[in-house]
């Protein structure tokens, strides 16, 4: 099949099957004598694989690594384990922040009386902060 129906059925966009060859995370593929790509069940396999694990958040070297434990038969699962757990502590670390970031935004939001006057608690919040 060709790159966008290859797409199609991942559902990755044709420009990210071209970016996650070009990373090596997808395997160069064959091509036919005019030179488009072509690509098989196996690919889109890897593709949706790919998908789902950024879908969850997991950067492009820990795909890399994911990926490369999945294409390996006697790979140990406390090896993938560590990965999804590492990300899980990295998730719950970004949760942790945009909580903090959220709770300080509405604390400065809840003290601007949003009217026509110049004096606004927002900017002087983020004016003392900038110190």
């Amino acid at each position: 099949m060709n790159i966008g129906e290859a797409a199609a059925r991942s559902g990755v966009s044709a420009k990210m099957v071209r970016h996650y060859e070009s990373l090596g995370l997808l395997p160069a593929v064959a091509r036919t004598d005019a030179g488009y790509r072509q690509y098989g069940e196996r690919e889109v396999h890897t593709l949706r694989f790919i998908r789902r694990a950024r879908d969850l958040g997991f950067s492009m070297a820990e795909i890399a690594d994911l990926l490369a434990l999945w294409q390996k038969p006697d790979r140990a699962s406390g090896d993938v384990k560590r990965i999804a757990e590492a990300h899980i502590a990295d998730l719950d670390r970004r949760i942790a922040e945009m909580t903090a970031m959220k709770r300080t935004l509405a604390q400065l939001a809840s003290c601007c009386h949003g009217d026509g006057r110049p004096d606004c608690p927002i900017l002087d919040g983020l004016a003392d902060t900038a110190r």
